[in-house]
């Protein structure tokens, strides 16, 4: 088969960011590409066959064929390699298939959000590529406080509406009683910034700026 090459692309990055999305991938080809040692790649192959896709990872990327991603549904590649991004986006192109290159937001149309688990809750944080590593951060914070107390806080709420159910035949009853049973929970957040960026707000400056140091 005739291999596609490489075209040049530069997508502009969304004005209005990404748009937050769920995929089924129960069944579904999805490949990895990355090294053997490479963490992300790891982290990403566990992660698409806990939502259960049949992965496929591709540990040498220079071993790739253009045959390796033509049936796949989502291709998710690590290396930050720029001929190798391009040669997947027009692959992508032609074979229709929904693409992440990590911290390469332009060649893909998929941006990966960093997924905070308690129970049955699951939040999504994306930055749309621009700054992942506070992704990474909020996703932190948000874990240890979401801990194991939250999880089980959830599922009481969740067995109490099962049972208002049968309870309360009213809707407006029900409604009312699970708005009852959350009086009390809050969530409290914080933020702090870099040095550099609060010297820039104090100078009323806050565009972008290069951190010092």
């Amino acid at each position: 088969m005739r291999a596609i090459p490489p075209g040049p692309v530069a997508d502009p990055l969304p004005a209005g960011g990404f748009y937050p999305v769920g995929l089924n991938l129960a069944g579904r080809a999805c490949v990895v590409i990355g090294a053997a040692g490479d963490r992300e790649a790891a982290a990403k192959a566990t992660a698409l066959r806990e939502a259960g896709a049949e992965v496929r990872w591709i540990t040498d990327p220079t071993a790739l064929r253009d045959d390796d991603v033509r049936d796949a549904f989502f291709v998710i590649s690590t290396p930050q390699d720029d001929a190798l991004s391009a040669r997947l986006r027009a692959l992508a192109d032609v074979h229709r298939f929904l693409l992440c290159t990590i911290d390469q937001p332009r060649y893909g149309f998929v941006a990966m959000q960093a997924i905070v688990r308690s129970g049955p809750v699951r939040i999504a944080i994306s930055t749309g590529g621009v700054a992942p590593r506070v992704g990474k951060i909020l996703k932190a914070a948000l874990q240890g406080v979401l801990d194991a107390k939250f999880a089980r806080f959830v599922e009481c709420l969740g067995t109490q509406k099962l049972r208002n159910r049968a309870a309360l035949p009213d809707r407006r009853d029900r409604r009312n009683a699970i708005v009852a049973a959350t009086d009390g929970f809050a969530l409290d957040a914080r933020a702090t910034y870099p040095a550099w960026y609060e010297d820039q707000l104090r100078a009323g400056a806050p565009q972008i700026a290069e951190p010092r140091g």
